[in-house]
């Protein structure tokens, strides 16, 4: 397979003329060559941090405080996913996964609620997708044993010392929410040395140098922030010190979306329209353990094929910068897994 446009290539997303050889799922070579075609091809999205779960209440809890709506056990988030039925959740969970995969999203890291049965939902949910999740379960071990790592709530909500241990000892990911509506847990939450941090839109002085000193990465939700009214993080601040990635959060509160979360971010935040854009690709996929986010030969062939003469495209002049912060699911033509 050949695909052919302006292609934003290797891990400065360097614009070329040229194809891109895909054979038997994997990037073969990238060629600089003359063609004729207004496709704009990048790597396909990772979204770094999802609560899919909540898609059966979309829009659900105007007006609440953060925790109100997701706190644990019985935010507003928790109680409707209690009331609703198996059915009903994985049908509109595999909603959820499909319009990710539909518009350039190969792979979401997805923090599971439910314990064992919730890791069995997106599972069911998620069969026969191009859309890869990293599940992380939460609320036990099992769920940690049956999944791809655990999802910590955060620090305040209870101890997660042994968690961690037994997540460790089984080689698998560990991410917990830290400074979400204040920066009193993230100290308890980075000595538990997690693999990444999810949030942090609190952060102290202390708290980079221990990022940097310990290179653990963070995932931001900026848009998810704003709406349940705890600020916006730090990004410019964050992603000096350490590798971020970025994530949708809640369905209930956000489209999956990784086309607006760019843009959010790249508006909000003081970062390259090229940061901004590894951190949709190739940070969070680096976060998630995957080899995909990057177009170079010997990759995965997870690739966004995205229609440059389309009438919000055309015309643009910094290709990476009109992806970044004016691209959408309109402008997709191709996606390929």
């Amino acid at each position: 397979m050949l695909i052919e446009g302006t292609i934003l290539a290797g891990p400065s997303f360097e614009p070329i003329e040229g194809r891109v050889v895909v054979e038997d799922g994997e990037i073969r070579a990238v060629e600089e060559a003359e063609v004729h075609s207004e496709n704009i091809v990048l790597p396909a999205f990772v979204n770094a941090h999802t609560h899919i779960g909540d898609s059966i209440a979309k829009e659900a809890g105007a007006g609440l405080s953060l925790d109100e709506l997701v706190a644990p056990p019985d935010g507003l988030k928790h109680r409707l996913l209690r009331a609703a039925s198996r059915e009903e959740t994985v049908g509109a969970m595999r909603r959820s996964l499909k319009l990710m995969g539909d518009t350039g999203t190969a792979a979401c890291v997805e923090f599971r609620e439910g314990g064992v049965e919730g890791v069995e939902y997106i599972r069911e949910a998620a069969a026969d997708l191009p859309i890869e999740p990293v599940v992380l379960g939460r609320e036990t071990e099992a769920a940690m044993r049956e999944s791809d790592g655990f999802g910590a709530s955060g620090a305040r909500d209870g101890d997660f010392d042994s968690l961690r241990t037994a997540t460790r000892e089984e080689g698998k990911l560990f991410g917990i929410h830290a400074g979400e509506r204040d920066p009193h847990d993230v100290n308890p939450a980075l000595d538990l040395d997690p693999d990444f941090l999810v949030h942090m839109v609190h952060p102290e002085p202390l708290h980079y140098e221990r990022l940097a000193d310990n290179e653990i990465p963070v995932v931001v939700c900026p848009r998810s922030n704003l709406v349940t009214g705890v600020g916006v993080p730090p990004v410019r601040e964050l992603a000096e010190r350490t590798t971020v990635a970025l994530g949708t959060d809640n369905v209930m509160l956000n489209s999956p979306s990784m086309f607006r979360e760019m843009e959010f971010t790249a508006k909000l935040a003081d970062v390259s329209a090229r940061e901004v854009l590894r951190m949709a690709t190739r940070n969070g996929a680096e976060i998630a353990g995957l080899d995909c986010g990057l177009i170079e030969a010997g990759r995965p062939a997870k690739l966004l094929v995205l229609d440059g003469d389309s009438d919000n495209l055309a015309g643009a002049q910094d290709v990476v910068r009109a992806v970044v912060r004016r691209a959408g699911a309109a402008d997709v033509k191709d996606v390929i897994y």
